[in-house]
């Protein structure tokens, strides 16, 4: 970028309010230190991201942005610009309305590429509108669209689209009844290997489990059939198999989940099983009405990915070693506190490995049971006939097992049924949905469970979030910007020879600068002093300060730890733990 556009972009950066004067002089010292360009020089200091740099110039420029990766242009639309044509100048064809062709760049200064373009769609007949993209997603985009896994996926949409078994079957949910549709699939057909439709559902099970995809999202709407994977925590969108095929795929779906295939008024629930890579894979299927269609969501259930051990967790050394203390108790609860998707389970999954020995029997009651563990006794319960977390909990005491595990907390009946079977000898771990550890207290007294009974209890509370780690392919170091230190609470002058970390993008981690999660902890042990701000019904921000007096770290101070070890970036750990 020349002069004159870097001065573009700074005032356009401050017009938004994104940038301060003082911020961009330091980034301008950088770039020059680093010779690098000024706005890579903003995001390597953390100033900035990509996106904010790409909506102030467009806003600057009068241009839209382009979001490619929501993006799925017809066949037609793409053939506009070849492949050759669509590299060398960094641009994307992405949509037709009547004659004019909306076309993504990155360089929205470069007039050249920009008339050359007017030119040759104008030869077609057709007006150009530019949108601007990052030139990384327009890299990625051309793979997808002219070459990639897309493109094979694309042509065997076409391909299912001809085949006249499918479109008779979607021919015919149009028309029939629910109960005369659900009679026409012929069971036995789909199950054949050379079936289109089957083929299709396990490329894109296969895809999202090679993509370390958490969950799979088909999404009915209107006009469109939309599939996402959640991949660390973040939600990205798949090739879209037309909506036409909608009914067909989610029959499949439903089927292999053993749901009922005439039932599409009420939520179901239902369980796949299969193998990928040798690997045993579970995927835990749910079924919810909507306006266009059942979203049916798929929760990927790695066995070997939740089967580790304390170190592959994310804790640090004096963290693990803390917590390999209070797994060893012979009693008490042990609650992991965190909204849904922190990764309770997993950390519960390693405490119950590490002890899973010849001489403890250990028992869990889930709801579900997500993995199955060998050598532990595991009850799903079933709210249907009234096998509930209580009753179960009640009559496994008469099993006489050692260590208890209690999927979730979520009433008082099973609050104190398990506080009492801490108190008889049991060590019981179990979690609840608080915001952090010290809330715990507060929530299970607002539950009814008296504070003494707490108090008595609860050996100690961990709270823990999931943050992504940076890639190891594209990670590079930079020094921080000594205002973004000030915003996390943190003195410049104590960190003048520090570095962090954060990744460029490429092809290992999907132009994200990120592959992988690792967990950030709070660990509040329960002292005498605690106990008794609990008895006394001391509000939660009195016991963090205790407990910070006693050396517990929030979440937010894990993990600027971890940042400064490389493992994720401050801009992760903020938009995990929020801003203060």
């Amino acid at each position: 970028m020349d002069h004159k556009n870097e001065r573009i972009l700074r005032n356009a950066l401050e017009e938004a309010g994104l940038v301060s004067r003082e911020r961009i002089v330091a980034a301008e010292q950088y770039a020059q230190e680093k010779g690098v360009a000024f706005e890579e020089g903003l995001v390597q200091m953390g100033i900035v991201e990509p996106a904010d740099i790409l909506q102030a110039v467009a806003e600057s420029v009068g241009m839209k942005v382009a979001h490619l990766s929501e993006c799925r242009p017809e066949k037609e639309v793409i053939e506009l610009i070849s492949k050759d044509q669509a590299a060398k100048y960094s641009a994307i064809p992405i949509a037709r309305n009547g004659n004019t062709v909306q076309v993504a760049i990155s360089d929205p200064f470069d007039v050249e590429t920009m008339d050359l373009l007017t030119v040759l769609l104008g030869e077609l007949q057709c007006r150009v509108e530019f949108l601007l993209a990052e030139r990384e997603s327009i890299e990625r985009a051309l793979e997808r669209f002219y070459t990639g896994d897309e493109a094979r996926l694309e042509e065997m949409f076409r391909n299912i689209t001809q085949s006249e078994d499918i479109v008779r079957i979607s021919e015919e949910m149009k028309d029939e009844s629910i109960q005369s549709l659900a009679a026409s699939i012929d069971e036995s057909k789909l199950e054949q290997d050379d079936s289109p439709i089957i083929r299709l559902v396990d490329k894109i099970l296969e895809q999202a489990i090679r993509a370390r995809a958490s969950d799979i999202h088909f999404e009915p709407f209107e006009k469109i059939f939309r599939v996402r994977f959640r991949i660390d925590g973040v939600c990205q969108e798949f090739e879209a198999p037309p909506k036409r095929l909608q009914a067909a795929i989610l029959s499949r779906l439903k089927l292999l989940a053993g749901m009922d295939l005439a039932e599409k008024r009420i939520p179901q629930d239902g369980r796949i099983q299969t193998k990928v890579d040798e690997r045993a894979i579970d995927f835990r299927v749910n079924a919810l009405p909507g306006l266009f269609g059942e979203s049916v969501v798929l929760r990927i259930l790695d066995k070997g990915a939740v089967l580790l051990g304390l170190e592959q967790v994310g804790f640090a050394q004096e963290q693990q070693d803390i917590f390999q203390k209070l797994i060893l108790k012979p009693n008490g609860i042990i609650l992991i506190t965190g909204p849904t998707g922190s990764g309770k389970t997993t950390t519960l999954y390693a405490a119950l490995n590490t002890i899973n020995t010849v001489d403890r029997k250990i028992i869990t009651v889930e709801n579900p049971v997500e993995y199955r563990i060998e050598g532990i006794n595991q009850v799903q319960i079933n709210d249907d006939i009234g096998l509930t977390f209580a009753l179960s909990l009640r009559t496994i005491l008469r099993q006489a097992p050692n260590v208890i595990l209690v999927g979730e907390i979520r009433d008082q009946e099973t609050a104190e049924i398990a506080i009492r079977a801490a108190l008889t000898g049991h060590l019981v771990f179990s979690t609840l949905h608080t915001n952090d550890a010290p809330s715990a207290a507060t929530r299970l007294t607002e539950m009814g469970v008296k504070p003494f009974l707490i108090a008595s209890s609860v050996q100690a509370v961990l709270a823990q979030r999931l943050v992504r780690k940076i890639c190891k392919e594209c990670k590079y170091s930079y020094k921080p910007d000594p205002l973004v230190l000030e915003d996390f609470g943190l003195d410049p002058a104590q960190y003048e020879d520090a570095l962090l970390y954060q990744g460029r993008g490429c092809d290992n981690c999907n132009y994200s600068g990120y592959k992988g999660r690792t967990a950030i902890f709070e660990i509040m042990i329960m002292s005498e002093e605690l106990q008794n701000l609990i008895l006394e019904h001391r509000p939660a921000e009195e016991i963090r300060d205790k407990a910070r007096e006693q050396g517990m770290s929030l979440l937010r101070e894990d993990g600027v730890i971890k940042a400064f070890r490389g493992e994720t970036t401050l801009t992760e750990v903020a938009r995990i733990t929020g801003t203060k």
